[in-house]
């Protein structure tokens, strides 16, 4: 009761190594993965021979063909010696391989394994590549199934199984969730064997290449342009490094804080200017933010990158269930309504210091989104107006109290309770009041310095124009559309 798992090489009988092929050859029976490999004709068979290209053929259900190819062969190895032998090295890309493994070791059937030359050291020589300098090696067709590829963009990969032009179709749409459309790569065909080719390409065309059969991969370069979120991790390590830059080093959370606003700030201006370039830098001046305090946390033993990361990448999935689970949602409103509903189960069970149904709404946000916050959360459990018509007159009411106000100091409140109702009121007409009023000055900082050019073009100071005069450029601005 054995069995003996032998790699077949990537194309050409002469590959094999001499131990593979003294286990073929005094197998009393060889269980194929495949026919569809050059070496088999030429193999020392002399035993029973069976292979599971039917499997293939009545099912597109791989999970099923492999479970199936498993039960066979381990059903095999109990009644006598059997050799499963698989193209390439039984480790390289074989699904059946490791759950043989792993079946086997339960079972207590005593496992050989045969290692043969792989995909990835003919691809290795038709490339010119040295695989020890960052060489990412991957199933394209897991990486296919994904939205946004798991590859380092500052170094090579290889992807293994592009075997059909499908496969290359969702490969690529996947990959140009990081890389540019025209990037150039390559595919490799039947490396290993006598007819092996190189297909030189931009990466949105691969699947259009006529050549792509079950022995095509593909090659990444690396992307460069220090362009992988590990490169700026190092950036910031160093910074923070006893030989690095002294200014980094004494900063801390607390020390740091300005600058996540004015960042945050920064973003946001880009965002109403519609700019996306200046929108790409400051993403990276607000990210060096988050990267820098993560790095602080590491050098304080406080918690490290993989612990942030991993953190919102599981409370995404947990409070996305219609997208990670069976949960069927009607729309957007229904995701928010789901989302606070996990949020407090969450919250079920443990400490928890808020007071207030107020109290999760940061003290240091902006004055009207803090507002806008509050009146949101208020609203939840019916601490609310009925119809928009009271809102409407509350902000009438406040407007009348601000202009009856008897001192500097009442008039200041009067002022604040009015803007207050002005958020409440804006929130009932579905306007978000940070945006609109950042659009607001937007407006008028375009057309103000229309006036200013305007005069400055008259040969005149702001200060030598009247009110009448100004205002006519106002209203020139608003007809020009700005």
């Amino acid at each position: 009761m054995t069995l003996t798992i032998v790699g077949l090489g990537p194309a050409r009988a002469d590959d094999l190594t001499r131990r593979a092929w003294a286990a073929i050859e005094h197998a009393p029976a060889v269980y194929l993965r495949t026919k569809e490999h050059p070496a088999v004709p030429h193999l020392p068979i002399r035993g029973a021979l069976q292979s599971f290209d039917a499997l293939y053929e009545a099912s597109a259900d791989f999970e099923q063909i492999y479970g199936a190819i498993v039960r066979e062969v381990l059903a095999a190895a109990e009644t006598g010696g059997v050799v499963y032998a698989v193209p390439g090295d039984p480790l390289v890309g074989e699904s059946t391989v490791t759950r043989l493994m792993a079946a086997a070791s339960e079972r207590g059937i005593p496992l050989e394994i045969i290692p043969g030359v792989s995909f990835i050291e003919p691809s290795l020589r038709l490339l010119g590549v040295d695989a020890l300098d960052g060489l990412q090696v991957f199933d394209a067709i897991d990486i296919a199934a994904l939205h946004h590829p798991p590859l380092n963009p500052d170094f090579p990969a290889l992807l293994g199984q592009v075997y059909s032009r499908q496969v290359a179709s969702d490969l690529k749409l996947t990959l140009m969730n990081q890389y540019p459309d025209e990037f150039e790569v390559v595919l490799l065909h039947a490396a290993g064997a006598e007819d092996e080719s190189l297909e030189r390409m931009a990466l949105y065309a691969i699947d259009r290449s006529e050549r792509i059969g079950h022995m095509t991969s593909l090659y990444l370069p690396a992307l460069g342009g220090m362009s992988s979120f590990e490169q700026f991790q190092e950036v910031i390590a160093h910074l923070r490094a006893p030989e690095g830059c002294p200014w980094d080093r004494k900063q801390t959370h607390h020390s740091l804080r300005k600058y996540l606003l004015e960042e945050a700030h920064e973003v946001l201006e880009t965002i109403d200017a519609d700019d996306p370039a200046a929108l790409s830098e400051e993403l990276g001046d607000l990210l060096l933010q988050i990267v820098l305090h993560t790095q602080i946390a590491i050098d304080d033993g406080e918690f490290r990158m993989a612990d942030v990361l991993s953190h919102i990448n599981r409370k995404l999935i947990r409070r996305h269930p219609h997208v990670w689970g069976e949960v069927t949602v009607d729309g957007a409103d229904q995701v928010v309504s789901n989302w606070d509903a996990i949020k407090q189960a969450e919250r079920a069970g443990k400490p928890d210091q808020r007071e207030s149904l107020l109290d999760g709404v940061p003290k240091g946000m902006p004055a009207l989104l803090q507002a806008y916050e509050y009146t949101a959360r208020a609203a939840k459990p019916g601490f609310d107006w009925e119809r928009l018509d009271d809102v409407t007159a509350k902000v009438q009411e406040e407007l009348n109290e601000v202009i009856t106000a008897g001192s500097p100091e009442h008039t200041a409140e009067e002022v604040g309770d009015l803007l207050f109702v002005l958020v409440n009121w804006a929130r009932w007409l579905k306007v978000e009041p940070e945006s609109a009023l950042r659009q607001a000055n937007a407006k008028f900082y375009r057309r103000f310095r229309f006036i200013e050019q305007e005069a400055e073009a008259q040969g005149r100071t702001l200060e030598s124009m009247t009110l009448a005069e100004m205002d006519a450029l106002w209203n020139q601005a608003k007809t020009n559309g700005l």
